[in-house]
């Protein structure tokens, strides 16, 4: 049976950041997505701030930016950012799987040029992924890449692209070979978003700002160092994406988080809620506990090297779930309570309308429930 104990060094880690946060983050702060323009800035001087002491990529080696960290204090990090919002805005997918991919698989020059400026807080990344009429079934994806002079011709349309309007670049995928070939034929492109042919357009919904867009590509060129790995060859790099996506966002942080919040936040009126209301909370910090130590198993399973994809898609089953679960649980004990006017009454209930909204998403987002089910399914079969 595992168990694990926090180091010294990560209780250390824990409360460095917490400090930094409320330096840095106003306690209102839910989010860098908002339609107010402040929260992004907000957002990225935090990032600098991080970056500049060597926290923002702290697991990436030294060269690169970062802090020469080990897996867990890592992992620490990723709870206390979910857990507060996600005070680094869109960073967390260019420090959790863009750039440990592009050390990857990357050229020397390809290290040199795109790490440094993520370690640093200074670029934005978005992944060009999935695709009308392919959705999580992303080998039926048909944008294409043509062969020209000196690099690629990129046409084809990517939908729900997080953060295409901020960013800098694309971690890109393009078919340059049959559709029929499915998995193979696929290759994956840097592109950099602000160039002639490329077309980011807003997605309306109830997550706000920046969270779901459709790019258009048309004649959009890359050149052939802005290729990562070798062209037609892309699905091995994918499955390194999947593996470090699913693991990558600690769900679980933000949901004890707030369910541990609840009954302070109600303060007298949390005698007043329903019996089984009150076991419907219970149950859900148990589920967000048990999440916690599945996520824990992947952490230690990826840190020695044999990180099965199985185990990661059985976790984003069991965390995404649980996502939805907490959020219903909340709503209703905000609905049940009558919150009171008091400014922490009131943040509360901000957090937990933000946590709803955005949980509605989580069993689809890096790749459906059933995907993940059907992943995990085969698995047990081979």
């Amino acid at each position: 049976m595992l168990s694990y104990s926090e180091s010294a060094e990560v209780t250390d880690l824990r409360k460095t950041l917490r400090s930094l946060m409320r330096e840095s983050i106003p306690p209102e702060f839910l989010g860098a997505f908002t339609d107010d323009p402040a929260d992004l800035e907000i957002a990225e001087s935090f990032c600098q701030v991080l970056g500049r002491q060597r926290l923002l990529a702290m697991a990436w080696p030294q060269e690169f930016g970062g802090g020469g960290a080990g897996t867990w204090e890592q992992t620490a990090l990723r709870e206390e950012m979910w857990a507060h919002h996600e005070p680094r805005g869109a960073q967390y997918m260019g420090i959790n799987w863009v750039g440990p991919v592009i050390m990857r698989h990357g050229t020397t020059a390809q290290h040199e040029r795109f790490l440094p400026p993520i370690a640093a807080g200074e670029v934005i990344w978005c992944q060009g992924f999935s695709e009308p009429g392919a959705g999580s079934d992303l080998p039926a994806l048909r944008t294409s890449a043509k062969r020209v002079p000196g690099g690629w011709m990129i046409n084809g349309q990517k939908i729900w692209t997080s953060y295409a309007r901020m960013a800098q670049w694309c971690f890109l995928l393009a078919r340059t070979g049959s559709v029929d070939d499915r998995k193979e034929g696929i290759t994956v492109f840097l592109l950099k978003m602000d160039q002639p042919g490329v077309d980011a357009r807003p997605v309306p919904s109830m997550l706000g700002n920046h969270h779901l867009n459709e790019v258009y590509f048309t004649d959009a060129f890359v050149p052939d160092d802005q290729v990562l790995g070798e062209v037609g060859e892309g699905w091995t790099i994918i499955t390194d994406v999947l593996a470090f996506e699913r693991v990558g966002i600690a769900r679980y942080a933000r949901c004890e988080r707030l369910l541990s919040w609840a009954p302070q936040a109600l303060g007298d009126r949390w005698a007043d809620i329903p019996a089984s209301l009150r076991v419907r909370w219970a149950m859900a910090l148990v589920h967000a506990r048990q999440s916690r130590l599945m996520a824990y198993k992947v952490v230690d399973h990826q840190e020695r090297g044999g990180l099965d994809p199985a185990d990661a898609a059985a976790y984003r089953v069991a965390v995404t779930t649980l996502d939805q679960e907490v959020a219903e649980v909340l709503m209703d004990l905000v609905g049940q309570s009558a919150v009171g006017d008091d400014h922490q009454s009131r943040r509360f209930e901000h957090a937990v309308e933000d946590h709803w909204r955005y949980a509605q998403a989580a069993t689809v987002s890096s790749g459906t429930t059933e995907m993940q089910k059907q992943l995990l399914a085969r698995s047990l079969v081979r």
